[in-house]
């Protein structure tokens, strides 16, 4: 539970949420934040084990200054491991991803991320996030952009009531009475009010007769019902825009059987037109038909006592897709989405290099004995860095072992016994506390989440180490300076 600055409260077991909340002051702390973003950015998830990691490292290269080895010998002990570790890490991909537009087995590929979030709701989120995916996925699967997934969060329901839409999904109901449209809608996105222009400057009109009167307002109706008709004529069916909709125009607008929608928010406009393949239009003018856009189906719906307005499409593959979220409260709904987000990313990643190992701390008691077996034929003095860095990977399973209540020893011991029988897929069983095979659970992780995750959490304990004094440009502590009051004016 994390409040920040401004008093918003989170509840959340992600990592990369928890430190962005955090004003972390410490300058050799914010050196790992920063490598915690960088993972986010490059990878969207296993932010958690970065951080946890590089803190194991410089609790460990601690313990080796304090036995008196200088810092030198640490940092490339540690360097030298980590180069050995990404040789190794290739050799203990146990499975590859075939097919990224498969839905059963992408579902399978980012189910561990996604369970770590939200555990009782894996299989119904990672199967959405999968369908969503590959929905929006190009040909060239490397191009797979992750803003092509939406998340609309609605309270009340259940977890399993959320759903997917192919297509774009606003929260909130049209500006008519027109609520259902269908069979190649054609869509105009306007960047203005659809209203009657006004003139900057004011203006004085003198009116001395009724005749006068009744020709001032007639010639404003004319000119809207000729804007809203050369629209209708153009074959335009739903009108949006990003401002008000005046009631002269909307009366013009139910008499030629137009949908009117307000999108308030500029950037959900703009994904509104990449969905419908639109272009956005600054002047109320009837559109070209480059600057319209194509709907299967626009309509009106009500969940959970809210309505919504669906522009879906059905025949094409869709440029967008939009997870509808349910769930109680807000907070359970901004974990939700987060939990999305993560297993949304874990598919991008996975869209570059298909490699999955086993999760569960079984790749990391692989590597920490491997790399003891690495450190113990060098004959440098930095070998003793060498086995604290194998020894640092032992602090995954330890951790998983100790948040589900089990004693991490007896763990980390029955590990260490199987992956030296040769049961390297073999993981902390976090139910019973004791060992399972990973790959037969289908509990896998990304294989390049753990190549970046080493990568970025040995360079952060590496920069911590180089740092030989830390100098702060902040004014020292001590009483205040009195004010010494106006100057004299000689």
């Amino acid at each position: 539970m994390v409040i920040n600055h401004l008093g918003k409260l989170f509840v959340t077991h992600d990592a990369a949420t928890i430190v962005k909340e955090l004003e972390v002051e410490h300058p050799a702390a914010k050196l790992l934040v920063y490598a915690c973003k960088a993972m986010e950015e490059e990878i969207g998830d296993a932010t958690n084990l970065v951080i946890v990691f590089a803190g194991e490292l410089l609790n460990l290269a601690e313990q080796l200054i304090r036995m008196g080895i200088h810092s030198s010998h640490v940092i490339q002990g540690y360097t030298q491991s980590s180069e050995a570790a990404l040789k190794i890490l290739p050799e203990l991909i146990v499975k590859k991803l075939e097919n990224v537009k498969d839905v059963a087995a992408v579902s399978a590929a980012i189910k561990t991320s996604i369970g770590s979030k939200q555990p009782s709701f894996a299989g119904h989120l990672a199967k959405l996030t999968a369908e969503a995916c590959i929905a929006v996925c190009p040909e060239n699967a490397q191009s797979f952009n992750v803003d092509n997934v939406r998340i609309a969060k609605l309270e009340g329901g259940s977890v399993s009531d959320s759903c997917l839409i192919h297509g774009f999904v606003i929260a909130r109901d049209t500006e008519g009475t027109i609520k259902d449209l269908s069979g190649g809608v054609k869509v105009a996105v306007y960047n203005c009010a659809v209203d009657s222009s006004a003139t900057d400057t004011k203006g004085k009109v003198d009116i001395s007769t009724a005749d006068q009167l009744k020709n001032f307002s007639k010639t404003e109706e004319l000119q809207m019902e000729k804007v809203i008709g050369s629209i209708a004529k153009a074959g335009v069916k739903v009108i949006v825009s990003s401002q008000s909709f005046g009631d002269l125009a909307l009366h013009f607008i139910e008499r030629h059987g137009l949908m009117a929608v307000k999108v308030q928010s500029k950037f959900e406009l703009r994904r509104l037109t990449q969905a419908v393949n639109a272009v956005q239009i600054m002047t109320l003018d009837a559109p070209t038909p480059e600057e319209m856009g194509r709907c299967d189906k626009v309509y009106v719906d009500e969940i959970g006592g809210q309505k919504i307005t669906i522009f879906e499409q059905l025949n094409e593959t869709a440029k967008l897709a939009t997870i509808i979220v349910r769930g109680p409260t807000q907070n359970i709904l901004n974990d939700l989405e987060r939990a999305i987000d993560d297993g949304v990313n874990s598919y991008k990643s996975l869209c570059r290099d298909q490699g999955l190992v086993a999760g569960g701390g079984a790749c990391e008691i692989e590597l920490a004995r491997r790399l003891t077996t690495v450190a113990e034929e060098t004959p440098d003095m930095h070998q003793y860095a060498m086995r604290k860095y194998a020894q640092a990977f032992e602090v995954i399973p330890t951790t998983l072992a100790e948040v589900s209540g089990h004693n991490a020893t007896n763990v980390i011991t029955s590990l260490m016994a199987d992956h030296q029988k040769g049961l390297v897929n073999n993981g902390v069983d976090i139910e019973e506390g004791s060992t399972k095979d990973m790959v037969a659970a289908g509990i896998l992780d990304l294989y390049l989440a753990k190549h970046w995750a080493i990568k970025l959490a040995t360079d952060a304990a590496i920069t911590v180490l180089r740092v030989d004094q830390i100098i702060m440009a902040k004014q020292a502590g001590g009483p205040k300076q009195r004010d010494q009051g106006p100057h004299d004016d000689d």
